[in-house]
């Protein structure tokens, strides 16, 4: 294949798709890494993608701001509600890591005024308790994910990888008997991670959120201590996460 039609490939790639790894490009274009590198090196160039350790981001029309505003409107009553319940569980003085999106930042409101140590990889939630006179914050460092508003990438998970959490608040793109899934590939990275070093996996997610996979595999159901979800969740994911010994709290 000549330069031209494996860039022309690598668009096509990237505009249906967030993020790609070296390895699964060099067998879908039978490529040579050197030469691969050489095709993402002029990509970057025009625009088209940021490479990052392993792979690529896409980085026209998808890489946008994080819309925090947008995704923290939607189901926002039930967010609320999720969250007050989260934040009853946690309990002072100790390690929590709060994972990015909208209703994991409504956890983060809720608990501005506790005495925690809040480990956090998500910007906004860095900027919701920037002031706070009795959170510690610590950021895990990384890439910059804008799309998404959270820090990802070797960096992030080698800092995740050296502590330990008394409890983990993340959130989920689906639920189905099959586990936990999210639909970006670095992300579900970190939050693998994050799993690993928590004694307590609290799950929030709005009753929306089951019933449906994302693209790529987080965890199994068991991997979850709690879910907390609204009173929308139908009874049949209820008894879902009933028989994985989940416990299922109701906002």
């Amino acid at each position: 294949m000549k330069a031209a039609e494996r860039r022309l490939e690598l668009r096509d790639i990237f505009e249906r798709q967030e993020f790609a790894d070296l390895g699964a490009l060099r067998k879908r274009l039978r490529a040579s890494e050197s030469t691969l590198r050489r095709d993402l090196m002029a990509l970057e160039r025009e625009g088209v993608l940021r490479r990052v350790h392993g792979g690529a981001l896409a980085v026209q029309e998808r890489d946008q701001p994080y819309d925090f505003a947008g995704q923290s409107a939607r189901m926002a009553e039930a967010k609320a509600r999720i969250a007050r319940a989260t934040a009853g569980l946690l309990e002072d003085g100790q390690v929590v890591i709060l994972d990015g999106g909208s209703t994991v930042a409504a956890v983060a409101r809720e608990i501005a005024a506790r005495s925690l140590h809040v480990l956090t990889n998500s910007l906004p939630i860095a900027d919701l308790l920037q002031h706070s006179r009795s959170v510690e914050l610590t950021l895990t460092g990384g890439t910059f994910y804008p799309r998404l508003g959270v820090l990802l990438g070797p960096l992030s998970e080698h800092t995740l990888g050296a502590v330990s959490a008394d409890v983990l608040v993340m959130g989920t793109g689906g639920v189905t008997e099959s586990g936990f899934t999210n639909n970006n590939a670095l992300l579900v990275g970190s939050e693998r991670k994050m799993i690993e070093v928590a004694r307590e996996v609290v799950i929030v997610a709005d009753h929306t959120k089951f019933g449906r996979a994302a693209m790529f595999p987080l965890a199994p159901l068991g991997a979850a201590h709690v879910v907390v979800s609204d009173a929308g969740l139908d009874p049949r994911h209820q008894e879902m996460l009933g028989g994985q010994g989940v416990r299922l709290i109701l906002a």
